[in-house]
């Protein structure tokens, strides 16, 4: 197998992890999150604050300032 097939075949099974993810993440209940530093996107070096799903890891939104100071008093 060439090196073009080998990294096609691994991008394929990238995109059927990532539908699986994010069935699973549509599929929870989010019933209980957590305010974290995270990268959102891959290329992104520097970390953003997100409310966070503690059972699944989705993104749920943005945390207001009373919860940003409490994150980083911890």
């Amino acid at each position: 197998m060439g090196i073009y097939q080998k990294i096609n075949a691994l991008f394929i099974k990238k995109q059927k992890i990532e539908q699986e993810i994010a069935s699973l993440q549509d599929s929870c209940k989010h019933s209980k999150k957590s305010v974290k530093a995270i990268r959102e996107r891959l290329a992104s070096s520097s970390p953003v604050i997100r409310y966070v799903c503690d059972e699944c890891s989705k993104i749920l939104g943005y945390p207001n300032q009373q919860d940003c100071d409490k994150f980083f008093k911890e």
